[in-house]
């Protein structure tokens, strides 16, 4: 099945969310962010990373995708950032000038991509001489981790061996992404691993509710309603308390540099 993000119905689906504060940290571990003036991100869905990166000083930020409808919810969930602008454009196409940004972020965006090496190249292509280029997302042994109150994500795989098989098809090995960035150019290559707190719950019931409407989770998109009303009836008995759930992903992410 899989989620359509040209569809309307999902324009908020990757709003409602706050880039986590470890996030934050990562990124001004890895990059001066004192130093970065202009920044764009690929793949900015509904501009929650974009808009951290704005709080975080950088003065301007642009946010690529390839959907309309998405850049519909990122323009309302930016309205109040004047510094951040959209525009439609892809991976491989962003339509952006060359050798004009001092930071790419790319989050979230390369399991949705076989050609990492034109991503790469139009990444080398986009940074100024010296720009840094973050990638982020999860390797396959990321992905595969038990499930627990700290890592939701696991009980997919356990209950659905069909998502399992889904994520090691669409996610890329480490060794790979480095490989390939050394070969469009990028040098200074790092690799760290962040467990990022998706989103803190005050009750189990709210989870649940979000597990449901599938919210800011593609990968959910691959069941059909009886199998996530399976799903969440699974993690409702799995979980140990009714209580605060800090519900956290662990990711890799790759910093580069042209």
């Amino acid at each position: 099945m899989g989620i359509d993000f040209h569809s309307n119905k999902n324009r908020g689906s990757y709003t409602s969310r706050k880039a986590d504060k470890l996030w934050g940290d990562a990124i001004t571990h890895l990059v001066p962010i004192e130093d970065i003036s202009v920044a764009l991100e690929v793949g900015c869905g509904g501009g929650i990373y974009c808009k951290a990166l704005s709080e975080m000083g950088v003065n301007f930020v642009t946010g690529v995708d390839f959907s309309d409808a998405m850049l519909e919810g990122a323009r309302e969930n930016c309205k109040d950032y004047p510094n951040i602008s959209f525009k439609n454009g892809s991976a491989f196409q962003t339509g952006v000038e060359s050798n004009h940004y001092d930071l790419l972020l790319e989050r979230a965006l390369i399991h949705h991509i076989n050609d990492l090496r034109s991503c790469f190249a139009e990444g080398n292509r986009v940074l100024k001489d010296g720009g840094y280029y973050i990638v982020q997302d999860r390797t396959p042994e990321d992905c595969l981790l038990v499930g627990s109150d700290r890592h939701i994500r696991g009980y997919f795989f356990e209950l659905f061996p069909k998502l399992k098989e889904k994520e090691l098809n669409r996610r890329h090995k480490s060794q790979l992404v480095i490989e390939t960035l050394k070969k469009v150019g990028f040098n200074n290559i790092e690799e760290m691993k962040l467990w990022e707190t998706r989103k803190v719950y005050d009750t189990k019931e709210q989870l649940l509710q979000d597990l449901s409407e599938r919210t800011g989770r593609s990968i959910l998109h691959e069941l059909d309603n009886v199998e996530l009303n399976r799903l969440v009836n699974h993690i409702d008995h799995s979980l140990p308390t009714d209580g605060k759930i800090v519900e956290r992903d662990r990711w890799t992410i790759w910093k580069a540099v042209k």
